[in-house]
């Protein structure tokens, strides 16, 4: 699993010009599902989203998390993450997980997060989407839970 974290002070995610998902203060997170990718995976994002560190503190240090700063998450799928460009010049996603598969991970990542306390938003799964954002910082961390 590939998620693209952003800190950000408000993002949306709209779909034919219809905002499906809005939050205030937190992380948007792109998110990516591989084919390989399990519930080992899944609980490990879990984990790390709702307790990255990422958000400062009183001293300006990025020592506290989306739990701490009371935040939400607006997390919004993205195949594009398993694409592959080492070779051509068109990526090639035979990495991403099958939609019905991806679909599953995706919807259990959320529930997973909201269980932790955490208010989650979410685009549409296999639609094409608009996502604004301001970034806060900026701030922008990579995360696969294949490389941990």
């Amino acid at each position: 699993m590939r998620c693209v974290v952003q800190r950000v002070s408000r993002a949306s995610v709209k779909v034919d010009n219809e905002t499906v998902g809005q939050i205030n203060q937190g992380l948007l997170v792109l998110v990516g599902i591989g084919k390989e990718d399990d519930f080992k995976d899944l609980n490990w994002m879990a984990e790390k989203l709702s307790g990255l560190r990422i958000f400062e503190d009183e001293q300006g240090k990025m020592n506290l998390s989306l739990l701490d700063v009371q935040g939400q998450m607006l997390l919004v799928s993205q195949f594009t993450l398993y694409g592959d460009c080492r070779k051509g010049k068109r990526p090639s996603f035979t990495e991403a997980a099958a939609p019905q598969d991806a679909e599953k991970l995706f919807l259990e990542l959320v529930e997973a997060i909201r269980q932790k306390g955490i208010t989650v938003e979410t685009g549409r799964f296999q639609t094409e989407m608009a996502v604004e954002l301001v970034n806060q910082g900026p701030v922008t961390i990579i995360l696969d839970s294949k490389a941990r």
